[in-house]
């Protein structure tokens, strides 16, 4: 009690002191403050230190030189009239130096302490350049794995989501945002992004309400129950409208429903470009709709610098509507302690958190790495039976496509490659041999083919390490056929013709078609982008210093052709089964049109996916049972104790994922098949059993019903328990009226 009433009373000191400073503040000062503008890397120019000095700008993006940054906090500091200092933002989204895995990957770990972690340093990295706002969170629940920023997502599902959401918000903010090293956090996009039509950035998004509410909206109220300072806008059209004018959820949802009392932002541009959309006629236009709508500051573009003051005369926006935003700004300035310490040192860079923070990367590369298979048991690899190792592909020995997107500010000088990892670990027990065999990912030259199957040749073991490089994946970098590019399946069957075992390593930003690849290969190892550190954490994994513990955030699907698919799906009227699904190859010729089989698949491709949401292999194997309720029957706000045994039945230590699905068997609306309703990671010894348990409240099986309002509804229910979402291991219970 004694911290919330510390916290009220700084809370109310911050209201007051906003307050006074718009009093104070003319309309032009007021406007500035709205605006977020492009540095220019390094460079001060005139126009900008006055514009500054004029209180005219209320934040910059971009600018990582810790002196330039300083020298127009001075600027805004010193010389504007009230001193009013700069939001310096920057996309610092999985790591600043030191680059951890894609978001993708850190999802895979399914253990927030690793994005936590991850936030918490990449705050302390940026903000020592005097950045003290993160583009981050991304949380836009994503099913398409076309889509390039599906890289930047916790992947397919809400709960996951949020739980990962919470994490590295925290991460980024901690217990008080103005405490050094802390930097604002932005969930992205407000809503609906990743479901853009067909993968394609930017595109459409056609998101029924309730779906809405149930599926992608979750996600942000956690980050936003977990203090996230401000939002972002999404580019999309959804349901005629774009996000950056869309007041049914900058609004209502936003503001009414959810009390959010941050900050919203618009995406790069994206106020212009509602002209663009087809929605407004002229920048001025755009720029009333967007501020009435709810978006606080502009991002680049300048339409409210060009046009509010004129909507404010013409009574198209109200000094109250100005006010508020201006207000949401401050409160955040406030809030991260910049008008008492608006400089950063410059000494304030602790080089002695280096090995710390590349410790920690490694440990969340281990973490992400996700095992798909493993053919009779190749791996681990064993160094004392090997003689020589053959190291092939383009992605073994390359410190920069390692990192994956977004890592303006990684050091590639510190990044480790798997081969060199590799040649480290072997030392001289055995001879590794290397070669590129592609330029790049997409190369579609042979040239250098025959020097790999040399290389082979004269190895016992080949570890292929192939995939996308990261320009493949990240904002506008989608793709319609999601193979491996270029000529690696070529390469995979070439080798394979040789009979050596191979390991498959994977690098990507996104769930890549595996089909052909897997019939070729005795072993596939998952890595995403791992980061700086993706050599050691790669290495350990092959050679069995720690066993694979990643399990997949998303459903890797078969082909294109099954796009979207995800595991917490509906069941339809007719779903299938697997004694209802006709084949193609099945169907005589001449045969009469008629129903195959009046159930949902396709003719020419299995129904299920090639791995499912929550799939990970292990070197161990484990056993789950004994699962128990402690009620089969429960009232409306009561709770559940649901216990399970789990044993390591192998041989080795290791880490497993134990997950909690349910599915409400009759709603008022339709019901997703599973739902993922809790996890836990545990490690274990061989022959070691531990008894897990999870607390499953009426309230966690809440959802919008028919006129989408929130709602717990008595009826029969199935949980599941298990590794993965195709878990068998089920138990019943029922809610009943109080």
């Amino acid at each position: 009690m004694e911290i919330l009433g510390k916290t009220t009373k700084h809370s109310r000191a911050i209201e007051k002191r906003i307050e006074e400073l718009i009093q104070e503040m003319t309309v032009a000062e007021k406007i500035g403050q709205l605006s977020l503008v492009n540095s220019i890397y390094g460079k001060i120019t005139k126009p900008l230190r006055q514009t500054i000095a004029e209180g005219k700008i209320g934040g910059i993006l971009n600018e990582v030189d810790v002196n330039v940054v300083n020298e127009l906090q001075q600027t805004a500091v010193e010389e504007s009239r009230l001193g009013i200092p700069l939001l310096v933002g920057r996309d610092v989204i999985h790591g600043f130096k030191t680059i951890f895995p894609i978001p993708l990957g850190l999802a895979s770990t399914w253990n927030p302490e690793i994005p936590e972690r991850c936030g918490r340093i990449s705050a302390s990295e940026a903000s020592a350049t005097g950045i003290n706002w993160t583009f981050a969170p991304m949380i836009d629940i994503s099913r398409d794995p076309r889509w390039g920023r599906i890289a930047e997502s916790f992947g397919e599902d809400p709960y996951l989501t949020g739980v990962l959401a919470k994490a590295i918000v925290y991460g980024f903010q901690g217990d008080d945002l103005s405490s050094p090293g802390c930097i604002a956090a932005c969930a992205k996009h407000f809503a609906g992004y990743g479901a853009c039509e067909s993968g394609k950035d930017y595109n459409t998004a056609n998101i029924p309400e309730n779906e809405l509410r149930n599926v992608y909206l979750p996600p942000f109220k956690a980050a936003f129950d977990a203090g996230a300072a401000s939002v972002m806008t999404s580019f999309s059209d959804l349901d005629g409208i774009p996000a950056t004018a869309n007041e049914f959820l900058l609004k209502q949802i936003l503001r009414q429903e959810w009390q959010f009392d941050g900050f919203v932002v618009s995406d790069w541009e994206a106020i212009s470009q509602l002209s663009v959309h087809g929605l407004t006629a002229s920048d001025k236009d755009s720029a009333c709709e967007a501020a009435n709508a709810g978006v606080d500051m502009e991002m680049v573009s300048r339409t409210y610098a060009d046009h509010l003051a004129d909507l404010l005369i013409e009574g198209k926006i109200s000094q109250d509507r100005i006010d508020t935003m201006v207000s949401n700004i401050l409160r955040a300035k406030f809030k991260l302690g910049l008008f008492d310490r608006p400089y950063t040192e410059t000494s304030s860079v602790n080089t002695d958190k280096s090995h710390e923070y590349l410790e920690a990367a490694r440990c969340a590369a281990v973490q992400s790495c996700v095992l798909l298979e493993n053919k009779h048991n190749i791996l681990p690899l064993s160094k004392d039976k090997l003689s020589s190792i053959a190291v092939i592909g383009p992605l073994a020995d390359d410190r920069y496509e390692q990192l994956g997107t977004w890592i303006f500010d990684g050091d590639i000088e510190l990044s480790q490659t798997p081969l060199q990892a590799i040649k480290a670990f072997m030392k001289k027990s055995a001879e590794v041999n290397y070669c590129r065999a592609m330029a790049t990912t997409r190369s579609r030259s042979r040239e250098d083919f025959g020097e790999a199957v040399e290389t082979v040749r004269k190895s016992d073991v080949v570890i292929l390490f192939l995939g996308e490089e990261s320009i493949l994946s990240g904002e506008a970098h989608s793709r319609a056929d999601i193979s491996l590019p270029g000529i690696q399946n070529e390469l995979i069957e070439e080798i394979a013709a040789l009979g050596k075992p191979i390991v498959l390593v994977i690098m990507a930003g996104r769930p890549l078609l595996l089909e052909k690849a897997r019939k070729n290969v005795d072993a596939i190892l998952y890595a995403w982008h791992p980061g700086t550190m993706a050599g050691p954490a790669i290495a350990e994994l092959l050679f069995g210093i720690a066993s694979p513990s990643g399990k997949l955030p998303v459903t890797f699907p078969r082909a294109v052709g099954q796009i979207p698919i995800y595991y917490n799906h509906k069941n339809t009227g007719r779903p299938a089964t697997a004694g209802s699904v006709t084949n193609i190859d099945d169907i005589e010729a001449g045969a009469p049109q008629h129903s195959s089989g009046d159930t949902s698949f396709h003719l020419d491709i299995d129904n299920s996916p090639l791995y499912p949401f929550g799939y990970g292999l292990s070197y161990s194997e484990f056993k789950y049972s004994n699962l128990r309720l402690d009620h089969d029957k429960i009232k409306l706000g009561e709770s559940i104790r649901i216990e399970v045994e789990l044993t390591n039945t192998g041989e080795c230590e290791a880490e497993e994922v134990t997950q909690l699905y349910v599915r409400d068997l009759v709603g008022s609306v339709t019901r997703p098949v599973r739902e993922l309703k809790g996890f836990k990671k545990l490690r274990l010894r061989p022959g070691e059993t531990a008894s897990i348990t999870f607390e499953l409240s009426t309230d966690d099986l809440a959802f919008y019903g028919r006129n989408n309002k929130l709602v717990t509804e008595a009826g029969r229910f199935h949980l599941w328990i298990g590794g993965c979402s195709d878990t068998d291991l089920r138990a019943e219970f029922e809610i009943i009226e109080s």
